[in-house]
């Protein structure tokens, strides 16, 4: 039956061409533009880290000055940790995995002679970075807490730079200069590049479509007073293992919900400790723990102005899809006659509204096809624009198949009220003025 109402639906888009390409159009139009910005939305605010996501939090604590000024710009201080809080809450051993870290950029010397140098970003972090992230090593091992201590100048290479630098990635033992300073490569990493880069400092505003390309041991990497990338703030003097110097990120795996609420305790205790020390001086209640998902909507990754142009892209699809009824409707009334014939050869309003309703669908499918292709075209500009979370402005299967689902559904809506209209028609009216 469905064969049936599919090659009706086929002749009679095949009758009226240039009416079909305009419906076709303006549904591909609508589609197009919508998804074009709804992929861009679903890109950044997709969970980055599906399988660890629920345990890993975000714990915040408030060392600034009561006078401190916010700087909307940049984003608050606050949101990094200060050497010696950092310090304290991994020395508490209060979560499961834990780490401090910070991102750095560093110059590297190719092994082979005549090539030139190059700068690649990279992370500093404590020993627990790859277990509490759940990161695979290809080669090797990360360092340990005793490397750490001993500001050991030890290496991991992403599988990338491996590749880079020494064609292979069984490079275990090998030296590799970064900056002024050599260090022995004890591990390979797999390629890892979450989105957003979210264990990053926010503020950066390159959370997208980078990834670290080498780590090391963060308390090395201050004592050879490496370049750091990210936000730095501080309000008095000292150098960034003073108390007053916010530059760092701290990341915990907690597995239970007794475990997050004793680390949310922790950390309010802890504030209220450093203000009877006369180091704080806002309310201990500022301290916070946040789950990734909530860490990423505080850090407000998604830009304003995105969300105004996916309603106004929703409101363009609107707009056609009044358009898609209005032509329907049209169309459909044109053939009262023949509805009318179908209706005294014996088909119910049923038959004729599902014939009507088979139209739509149809419709619907071939503008989807052509939205895919408009919001093909429509990622491709958005990936040539300077933000950061251009480069991952890609369509996924889930995507391309919503698209067309979001096409089909918005067709068979809008031909409801001209399907419903023509199946009212009076056949015996109809039969007579003819």
């Amino acid at each position: 039956m469905f064969a049936y109402y599919l090659d009706l639906a086929l002749r009679s888009l095949r009758r009226s061409p240039i009416l079909t390409g305009l419906m076709v159009l303006a549904i591909g139009l609508g589609i197009g533009a919508s998804m074009t910005m709804l992929t861009v939305l679903h890109v950044m605010t997709r969970d980055p880290l599906p399988a660890l996501s629920s345990q890993l939090y975000y714990p915040h604590l408030d060392p600034l000055p009561k006078n401190y000024p916010t700087d909307k710009e940049w984003g608050d201080p606050s949101d990094n940790f200060t050497w010696p809080d950092a310090m304290a809450l991994l020395k508490a051993h209060r979560a499961d995995q834990q780490a401090a870290m910070a991102g750095g950029r560093a110059l590297v010397w190719p092994v082979k002679a005549g090539r030139l140098p190059f700068r690649v970003e990279g992370r500093y972090a404590t020993a627990g970075f790859f277990e509490l992230f759940g990161l695979r090593l290809e080669q090797g091992h990360g360092w340990t807490a005793d490397d750490d201590e001993a500001r050991a100048r030890v290496v991991v290479l992403s599988h990338a730079l491996a590749i880079q630098l020494f064609g292979r990635t069984d490079v275990v033992g090998r030296m590799v200069r970064l900056g002024d300073a050599s260090f022995q490569v004890v591990g390979v990493s797999a390629d890892w590049a979450p989105q957003p880069q979210f264990y990053a400092d926010a503020s950066s505003k390159g959370n997208y479509g980078g990834a670290d390309r080498f780590f090391l041991p963060l308390a090395t990497a201050l004592d050879l007073n490496m370049g750091v990338s990210g936000n730095q703030a501080s309000w008095k003097e000292g150098g960034k293992t003073s108390g007053a110097y916010t530059w760092l990120q701290v990341w915990v795996r907690l597995k239970d919900a007794s475990q997050v609420r004793a680390y949310r305790q922790f950390l309010v205790d802890y504030s209220a400790e450093q203000q009877r020390l006369g180091r704080f001086e806002r309310s201990p209640r500022n301290a916070k723990l946040y789950s990734l998902m909530d860490w990423l909507t505080h850090q407000k990754l998604v830009p304003g102005d995105l969300r105004l142009q996916l309603w106004l892209a929703v409101g363009f699809l609107v707009v056609c899809l009044v358009n898609i009824v209005a032509l329907l409707l049209a169309k459909f009334l044109r053939r009262s006659g023949e509805v009318s014939v179908r209706r005294a050869l014996g088909a119910r309003r049923r038959d004729v509204f599902v014939q009507f309703g088979v139209e739509s669908a149809l419709v619907g499918t071939l503008g989807g096809v052509l939205g895919i292709a408009v919001a093909q075209m429509g990622l491709w500009s958005v990936r040539h624009r300077p933000d950061s979370y251009a480069h991952v402005a890609h369509m996924d299967l889930s995507m391309l198949a919503l698209t067309v689902l979001l096409a089909i559904a918005g067709s068979v809506l809008a031909g409801l009220l001209p399907a419903w209209r023509a199946s009212r028609v009076a056949p015996a009216l109809q039969l007579k003025a003819q």
